[in-house]
């Protein structure tokens, strides 16, 4: 008998829930190759950076807006930027989820979406979730008693996630996802905890996001800091634009590509990724195989 098969409604499509089906493998399934598939990225950075900018000059971008996140809009109309295709902002989780299904079913010539914010659509998660989970009750009582909320949106979370894979896989293409970022404490189970800049999201959606993602990069200006004669700290700098690809202590980052630590990025959305783009191609030229194994491990 066939095992059966668990769906659920999402936005209007039936979708297959995972781990519902299995198949079975064989030894003629083994492969040594990649997928060559284009990269996830979440770009996170301080206000202003030109974070929206730089994915503006991606391969045929289309962006999504999340309610209240429309700098694309301002800065095309004050020609800081050519004119570029992008959605109204969406309003609700469900629209959001239905334009990417729609970029997925739908024949188009796009090969990089952008998410124009995911703290933004972590947002509109939350809302359906308490919506539909909580009755719209925000309080101890319901979607923020004991975490329940954010628990529950970790399931709807993974959804989004997903789609977007199912996105890459069907039409080949890249997925940029913008995010503000913040600075929070680090529980150092080393020694005492520690400040550092963190994507602006909820721990248990950012854990499934980090683990998604093929590359975090976080984005910054390049500052100095000195003592004076009193003991006074001082910066100087602010203002050379940096994109971090490393995870340090200062900041959260990811790097599977083999980049540089940093990459200085110039003056403009151009500028910027023509620099990152550079980097990622001498990167891809430059790594080198490990050993097969007869070596040692």
């Amino acid at each position: 008998m066939a095992a059966p098969t668990n769906t659920r409604q999402v936005a209007g499509e039936t979708a297959m829930v995972a781990g519902s089906t299995s198949r079975r493998f064989s030894m003629a399934d083994i492969t040594k190759s990649g997928n060559g598939l284009p990269n996830r990225y979440v770009i996170h950075g301080v206000e202003g950076i030109g974070k929206t900018s730089l994915p503006a000059y991606a391969p045929s971008p289309i962006f999504i807006e999340t309610r209240g996140e429309t700098g694309l809009e301002t800065l095309i109309d004050a020609n800081r930027l050519p004119a570029l295709p992008h959605f109204p902002a969406v309003e609700t989780w469900m629209e959001l989820l239905g334009i990417i299904q729609m970029l997925t079913d739908d024949p188009h010539d796009y090969r990089t979406l952008v998410i124009d914010t995911l703290n933004g659509a972590e947002k509109l998660c939350h809302e359906e979730v308490c919506r539909r989970d909580f009755k719209n009750d925000w309080t101890d009582s319901g979607f923020m008693g004991y975490m329940r909320g954010f628990e529950v949106a970790c399931a709807d979370w993974l959804d989004l996630i997903q789609r977007l894979d199912a996105l890459r896989e069907r039409r080949k293409m890249a997925i940029v996802c913008l995010c503000h970022t913040c600075v929070k404490p680090f529980k150092n189970p080393e020694g005492p905890d520690y400040d550092r800049w963190q994507p602006d999201m909820h721990h248990k959606t950012w854990g499934l996001t980090n683990k998604w993602s093929d590359a975090i990069l976080f984005m910054n200006y390049e500052t100095f800091t000195s003592k004076d004669d009193k003991k006074k700290c001082k910066a100087t700098g602010g203002q050379t634009r940096i994109m971090y690809t490393e995870r340090c202590a200062a900041y959260d980052a990811k790097n599977r590509m083999g980049l540089p630590s940093d990459i200085v990025l110039g003056n403009s959305g151009q500028e910027a990724w023509n620099a990152f783009s550079s980097a990622l191609k001498t990167a891809k030229q430059t790594n080198q195989p490990t050993s097969n194994g007869k070596e040692g491990v």
